[in-house]
């Protein structure tokens, strides 16, 4: 009988070792970066900070930026969500973050996205913001969009710098509004549409029906209507 308890106490206590060394193991994974934290209602830290602040640049009222995961914020999150076709949890998760456009590094930082380089960014941000501006930020993305497009089409050339410096194609080259001040959100609309957000659907023009004096945009299939833009193919 005595030897019974004995077994039966000797394998309660090694199910017990084996669960607490899963629980370290998961506490080191966890502190390590091997799993993702998600930041969601409750949580605190920089990274809510760094959300708080994106949602506040996108025309979102998450309150005060401090860093605190609170009511208004989980409620501009899932507001955000909800525009953006995601499940409306008001968790920030990966897909969240991407669009977001935090889940690169976010900031005015060093690093590359998809093979092009901050520097790109910056000028492909600097496109955005002097044709879209006072456009909403689904709009900003979608000119973005064009000009990727329009990089991979074998109508265009095949470099940032080159469609985008291409004679004719953007007015703001022309008229001064490349020199005003880049928009916040011309950053995060850059490196969403870099990572292939594409709100249009595959345009490769757009324009304003309201101020455009070119007949021949008219003829192009229009794919999309955003903002005070149209966008076509």
């Amino acid at each position: 009988m005595r030897i019974q308890k004995k077994k039966a106490f000797l394998f309660a206590w090694r199910i017990m070792v084996i669960t607490l060394v899963n629980i370290m193991i998961l506490v080191m994974l966890l502190d390590s970066g091997g799993a993702q934290a998600l930041s969601k209602y409750g949580s605190t830290g920089s990274e809510v900070t760094q959300i708080q602040q994106r949602l506040t640049e996108l025309g979102y009222n998450p309150g005060t930026v401090d860093g605190i995961y609170g009511t208004r914020t989980k409620n501009a999150v899932i507001s955000f969500q909800r525009d953006y076709g995601l499940s409306d949890d008001g968790i920030v998760g990966p897909l969240t973050l991407e669009a977001l456009g935090l889940s690169g590094g976010g900031g005015s930082g060093g690093g590359s996205y998809g093979g092009f380089s901050e520097s790109d960014v910056q000028l492909l941000a600097t496109i955005i913001s002097a044709e879209a501006r006072g456009e909403p930020y689904q709009g900003q993305v979608a000119v973005g969009a064009v000009i990727m497009n329009r990089i991979a089409h074998p109508s265009f050339p095949n470099t940032l710098s080159g469609v985008i410096y291409q004679q004719g194609a953007f007015s703001c080259l022309t008229d001064g509004g490349v020199n005003a001040p880049v928009a916040d959100s011309a950053y995060t609309a850059a490196r969403e549409s870099i990572n292939g957000s594409d709100p249009t659907g595959g345009a490769i023009y757009y324009y304003n029906p309201a101020k455009t004096t070119n007949k021949w945009i008219w003829s192009r299939q229009v794919v999309a209507v955003i903002g005070a833009h149209r966008f076509a193919i």
